[in-house]
């Protein structure tokens, strides 16, 4: 590692380096070579906080070329740090290649000391903001370097302001400032045991440290498990000289988007706080005004501020988040980076970008995500019920949220853990609250804005979220927050929040569904009048990625009204069609009938009872989707499904013997239940060698599709039904159902005079199949694999009993960053699929090769699939959408996490 370079300056990187300088010390750097107003530092890279973690310590090279790059930066202020007299402050902040808004360490004013602090005063002539100063940097390195308990910093704060009368910070004067500094430094010599540090270099070298430590903060850990960020990335550290928003009114810090990142809308939207400094703003702890207000503070740090987003925007091609600070009336430019946006925003922004030449359609698909158009699919509130409105607050992240109002993230958690649906109400969130926040429906405060830590992370998640309802007292100790009309809710009271319009009521509001369904069930035409923009570039994105995917998308359907919805939704036939469903309802008697019976005539008798049933069903479902390839699995699951439970029928017949009672019936159907009983059911007696071991059930299915396949051609129409035999793993048992098919489906083209003619192939769900797919190929006309199944068998997981039973320790430990039966695991089952693809086209290269599990409308899945080379995906009807979108993404190269 010797000679490594670990530090830049910032006149030395650029924006494409983002994952050895973080997004932040990227972003600065491009910024300081535009010729923007950045105040000089340099970034510790990513690189020196890996060895930190690895080597529990920084690099040996890290101190000296450290202090080369501060005293440039000293050089470049005519300052230096912890000068009594005149002394250079600096910030020391975060900054990983994926944002992660709050969820690492920032510390301010790094350099102030008992002697420094009178000297800033002088210097400044403004006695009260070095006493500001000095208490912020206390307070925050008291908690984020030497992890003492915020709220203790916080108590002795509201001490002072309650002996002065007041609850403003602004109230507080240099001679009560310098008192609660006294009180902050008691507070770290008794948590510690030590004074506060007094060496400036040792609270900038503690504070870089502590920055690197942060990475692996629990909400910082959360956080990158979500967002699914490596957890080997890293964060870079950022020192950059203090420029001071917190010298009176003619300073302020503020954030500034360069569109509306919660509807796309062009124009001037932020917020500004006058004589404060930037943690006050995202904090939300004072409420800011609009950023249009500046123009009329500071009508020339305004105009200079809205070229220089202008001209960021221009650069960027995207939405531009900003953070900058003004100081004694000039423009310092503190960060910029691609802005966080709700999923409706970021499909409005692509197609503005599109049209005014910034970027091209191709482009434009890349920009947006399936999670994306999966958040403008969900539910909004309607007007009407019995809900009352108590508020409207600012609609800071969209969507419709109704649950109990819970007042912690503990608690947040531990109700949503039950499977209580919440909503988390704050006065302020913080990073600490990010689990109660990933926990809640919806997220409520009465303090912030829309660039307050709350309103940035939802947006982020997509979580619906109303910040700055003012009008609401939260009381979070009493756990109640009172609204205007005097009215108290507590704790587990529902109450229901309009994220897209700020509104909040008390009890559950009705919802329906968004424009975005309603243009895919085809109820809006995209060109029509009540089309909104939103539904306008919906349909110009999907559009084009149509155009660009080379993965055809088909459904996962087992009824004629799931067929007919998938098809408006743009589905391009059938993936996935269960028999299984077909027999429940009112049919479980003639299932029973077919279970109980104790001869080859009674078997029969039940079988013709199913297949006329089961003939119609096929033939509803091939009208929905005429034209289209409609493929039918046949019977999968063990037979005990469709009979009573063991246990429950045990009691029934107990308690009719105490009763003196004797049913037959009942004793045969508990028989027949005790000698079907399985240790492991899934491993069992279902799939194809149910069709191997219940003498004409498969024959009886087939029969069924090929009878509705020929009525539906005589009627005029196209039907095309492929048949699917379910957990194949030998050939040898493809080879005798498709033997035993291919008879029936002869016989019925002579009967009807029609040709019925369909393909056969099989699911590969088991590894043996994996494993022998170049001789199954052998014997099929085409693959599906079955990603469940397959992620059971590989992983040894039983689904039903592992996600409630240690998921939730897996994903805690990092063991999982998400659950292998949300996205597929890759590198196992994914791995799998590799092999089979290529055994099997190796034997037949004609071999069609699709994938009906669940993973099929999972975006970061759906990536993998085109990379291997299936032919299809299949989903549920309303992820039919999101697989579109993600194909074309996939086709043009877009990445799995859009901006």
């Amino acid at each position: 590692m010797t000679g490594q370079k670990w530090v830049y300056d910032f006149s030395e990187g650029n924006k494409d380096q983002k994952n050895l300088l973080g997004g932040k010390g990227a972003n600065l750097a491009e910024m300081t070579n535009l010729g923007l107003p950045v105040p000089p530092g340099f970034t510790i890279t990513t690189d020196a906080c890996r060895y930190y973690l690895e080597h529990g310590g920084t690099p040996p090279e890290l101190d000296e070329q450290v202090t080369e790059h501060l005293r440039a930066l000293e050089k470049a202020m005519g300052k230096t740090l912890g000068d009594p007299a005149d002394p250079l402050l600096v910030s020391v902040r975060s900054g990983a290649a994926a944002s992660m808004p709050g969820m690492m360490e920032t510390v301010l004013n790094v350099g102030l000391n008992d002697e420094s602090v009178r000297g800033l005063a002088e210097q400044s002539g403004n006695q009260r903001f070095a006493w500001d100063s000095y208490r912020r940097l206390i307070q925050m390195f008291g908690k984020t370097v030497l992890d003492i308990d915020g709220e203790l910093f916080e108590h002795a704060l509201d001490e002072v302001k309650r002996e002065q009368g007041t609850e403003l910070d602004l109230d507080l004067d240099a001679e009560h400032l310098e008192d609660v500094v006294g009180r902050f430094k008691a507070i770290v010599r008794d948590q510690t045991g030590n004074d506060f540090p007094q060496d400036p270099r040792e609270q900038m070298d503690m504070a870089i440290n502590a920055v690197f430590d942060s990475w692996n903060s629990d909400r910082a850990i959360i956080y990158r498990r979500r967002e699914r960020i490596p957890s080997d990335a890293g964060t870079a550290v950022n020192v950059c000289s203090m420029v001071f928003g917190n010298l009176g009114s003619d300073s302020g810090t503020g954030v500034a988007f360069t569109r509306d990142p919660g509807s796309g809308a062009q124009g001037v939207y932020g917020d500004y706080l006058q004589d404060a400094q930037g943690e006050d703003v995202v904090a939300g702890i004072r409420n800011t005004v609009p950023l249009a207000d500046l123009e009329g503070i500071d009508k020339d740090a305004y105009d200079e501020l809205m070229t220089t987003m202008a001209t960021l925007e221009s650069h960027y091609r995207d939405l531009c988040d900003i953070e900058f600070t003004v100081e004694r009336n000039k423009l310092w430019m503190l960060q910029t980076r691609v802005g966080k946006r709700t999923a409706g925003a970021a499909f409005v922004i692509a197609t503005q970008l599109v049209d005014e030449g910034l970027i091209d359609m191709d482009e434009a698909v890349r920009r947006v995500t399936g999670d994306q158009l999966a958040q403008l699919m969900f539910p909004r509130f309607v007007s009407g019920g019995d809900a009352k409105q108590l508020t409207q607050g600012m609609n800071a992240s969209p969507g419709a949220a109704v649950g109990k109002a819970v007042f912690s993230s503990e608690e947040a958690v531990k109700w949503a853990d039950r499977g209580e649906k919440v909503v988390l109400v704050r006065r302020e969130t913080n990073p600490d609250d990010l689990s109660g926040m990933i926990a809640a429906e919806g997220v409520l405060t009465s303090r912030g804005g829309k660039t307050s830590h709350a309103a940035v992370v939802a947006r982020g998640m997509g979580k619906t979220c109303v910040c700055g309802a003012e009008e609401l007292q939260v009381d979070t100790k009493k756990k109640q927050f009172t609204a205007p009309d005097g009215s108290v809710v507590k704790e587990g009271d529902v109450i229901s929040i309009d994220g897209s319009t700020g509104r909040v009521w008390l009890g559950e509001v009705p919802v329906e569904a968004p424009a975005v369904v309603r243009y895919f069930e085809g109820e809006i035409a995209p060109d029509a009048p009540e089309a909104d923009e939103l539904v306008r570039s919906v349909h110009r994105i999907l559009t084009h990625a149509d155009e660009r995917r080379r993965l055809a998308v088909r459904t996962n359907a087992d009824t004629p009204e799931d067929s007919a919805r998938a098809r408006r939704f743009g589905a391009q036939g059938i993936g996935l069609c269960r028999t299984e469903h077909m027999f429940l309802g009112d049919r479980r008697q003639l299932v029973e009938k077919l279970i109980l019976a104790e001869d080859e005539e009674e078997r029969n008798a039940a079988l013709d009872q199913l297949e006329p049933l089961q003939r119609q069903d096929f033939l509803e479902i091939f009208e929905a989707m005429d034209g289209l390839p409609t493929t039918i699995r046949l019977l999968d699951p063990p037979l005990h499904e469709f009979l009573p439970d063991l246990t429950d029928l045990s009691v029934r017949v107990a308690l009719a013997e105490e009763r003196g009672e004797h049913d037959e019936g009942t004793l045969r159907l508990l028989a027949a239940v005790q000698a079907m009983h399985e240790q492991n059911p899934m491993l069992g007696l279902r799939g194809v060698r149910l069709g191997l071991v219940v003498p004409n059930l498969f024959t009886m299915q087939v029969r069924a599709i090929a009878e509705a396949a020929a009525e539906r051609k005589k009627a005029g129409g196209d039907p095309r039904p492929e048949i699917m035999i379910p957990l194949v793993g030998a050939v040898q048992e493809l080879e005798a159902i498709r033997e035993e098919a291919a008879k029936v489906l002869a016989d019925v083209a002579e009967k009807e005079g029609v040709d019925v003619t369909t393909t056969i192939g099989t699911m590969i769900e088991v590894p043996r199949a994996v494993l022998t797919a170049g001789e199954i190929a052998g014997a099929a006309d085409f693959f599906s694999f079955g990603t469940n199944d397959l992620t059971q068998m590989t992983w040894g997981f039983s689904r039903d009993d592992v996600e409630a039973a240690f998921f939730h320790a897996y994903l805690d430990k990092g063991i999982f960053g998400i659950s292998p039966f949300e996205s597929l695991d890759i590198p196992g089952v994914g791995r799998l699929i590799e092999i089979a693809v290529e055994a099997g086209r190796a034997a037949r290269p004609d071999l069609k090769l699709g994938i009906c599990g669940e993973h099929g409308g999972d975006p970061d899945s759906v990536h993998f699939f085109h990379e291997v080379g299936l032919d299809y995906v299949s989903c549920s009807p309303f992820r039919v959408p999101v697989a579109r979108l993600e194909a074309g993404r996939a086709a043009l190269g877009g990445e799995l996490t859009g901006s």
